[in-house]
């Protein structure tokens, strides 16, 4: 018996069954939220952040979709808005926004870039990238914040409110420090199981905390 193949084989079906979990946000509530922990501080220049989600909200009000605050400010949300898809960077009333199509029930697979050096941000939906836009220069993020999904933080770890509280699937959530590659995240998009690894956040050995009506659920990836 070939032990080493077992392993794995093991290895990679605990892989397979982590990828698949999914952070179910059942109902508006200014409780419910998952924190998450980071492998490295979030101190760097540039970054892509994945995520793939389901919400049946619509645009009928803004959404918060991720959220990373220090105990001074605001430093990474996105939103889902009225008018679009939002990036802010450390509590800036000037958050650059995309004319995108909604979330649905259906999962959507969303990204954004962005990198100091030009301030090129863009949005990537289910693989295809949205225009570039500059936005924030020169900017970098400051570490020692909170990583939070499911709610607004207007202080830290609170202030929240529920009409802007998340509802609906989250899952498949990654981070890196650079800008990742068309190639990269169109893989992502197209295979859950076996795409990068984030090496900021990483959904397949990610450290995180439940706090109030948040349902984990395991099973085959979305």
């Amino acid at each position: 018996m070939n032990w080493g193949i077992i392993a794995l084989l093991l290895l990679l079906s605990l892989a397979s069954a982590n990828c698949g979990k999914v952070m179910l946000f059942p109902q508006e509530s200014d409780t419910a939220y998952v924190q998450l922990t980071p492998k490295k501080p979030l101190n760097f220049q540039a970054f892509t952040l994945c995520m793939r989600m389901s919400s049946e909200l619509n645009s009928n009000r803004e959404t918060i979709l991720f959220a990373y605050r220090t105990s001074q400010a605001d430093e990474l949300n996105v939103w889902r808005e009225l008018g679009g898809y939002s990036l802010y960077l450390r509590s800036s009333d000037d958050g650059v926004t995309f004319n995108l199509p909604p979330l649905t029930a259906v999962p959507t697979h969303l990204c954004v870039t962005w990198e100091s050096s030009t301030g090129a941000t863009a949005f990537w939906v289910n693989g295809r990238r949205s225009m570039l836009k500059i936005y924030r220069r020169g900017f970098s993020l400051t570490p020692n914040g909170a990583i939070i999904l499911g709610q607004d933080a207007d202080s830290y770890l609170g202030g929240f409110e529920k009409k802007q509280s998340f509802v609906g699937e989250i899952t498949d959530v990654h981070m890196w420090d650079m800008v990742l590659g068309a190639g990269q995240i169109k893989q992502m998009y197209e295979d859950q199981c076996r795409s990068p690894n984030g090496n900021v956040l990483d959904w397949n050995s990610l450290q995180y905390k439940i706090s109030g009506n948040v349902v984990e659920v395991s099973g085959p990836a979305a």
